[in-house]
């Protein structure tokens, strides 16, 4: 049954398949390093849908928390609505005017904790805001790691063919971009925002 599958190889499979048939060191340095890349590469590709599959969770939590607060401020408003009534029954003749007094101090009362809580589920919505910019942010840092980490892979399988030596270099070059993107992802650096930080100064 598995003659008949149909199978999908990439770059490094192919060289370490000519590398087990060849003698050459060479070959046998690209297809460990092809090997030691598609690792890394999966490794990366892992983290991004990781922090992309965050970004949309907070993103969620975001809406939520904006809902609830728009909630708390529709009730803030009927609260008020129902104030302005009995400030003006206490203008009307033949009233008590004492016992609208106290509605009016006790809606006053409601509106300050309604107000608070309202505050609270939109500080809550702009942090779950910037916490889905920042996985987001991590999530492209990700995919341009995962991105080199494939670029450097097909580089090695073109110098298994051509035996060039300065594709090689070029490989660990990308490759080592690629890390670099990695662990700027995996620490939260920016480089770019670092960078533009500093020329502003």
């Amino acid at each position: 049954m598995s003659g008949h599958g149909f199978h999908v190889h990439g770059p490094h499979d192919h060289a370490v398949e000519h590398a087990a048939h060849s003698s050459d060191k060479f070959s046998g340095n690209i297809a460990v390093t092809t090997a030691i890349l598609a690792t890394i590469g999966a490794m990366f590709g892992y983290q991004g849908g990781a922090t992309q599959n965050d970004a949309a969770l907070f993103k969620n939590n975001a809406a939520i928390a904006k809902t609830e607060a728009s909630n708390r401020w529709n009730y803030y408003q009927a609260k008020s609505s129902k104030q302005n009534l009995a400030e003006l029954a206490m203008t009307l003749p033949n009233v008590e005017p004492e016992r609208y007094k106290a509605e009016v101090s006790r809606y006053k009362s409601e509106k300050e904790d309604i107000r608070k809580d309202a505050e609270s589920w939109e500080a809550k919505s702009a942090e779950w805001d910037r916490k889905s910019d920042q996985a987001l942010h991590q999530h492209h840092q990700w995919a341009l790691a995962t991105t080199a980490e494939q670029i450097a892979i097909s580089l090695a399988a073109i110098t298994l063919l051509t035996s060039r030596r300065w594709l090689q270099v070029a490989t660990y070059i990308v490759a080592g971009a690629g890390i670099a993107l990695g662990l700027f992802a995996w620490f939260h650096v920016d480089p770019i925002g670092a960078l533009l930080g500093a020329g502003s100064h």
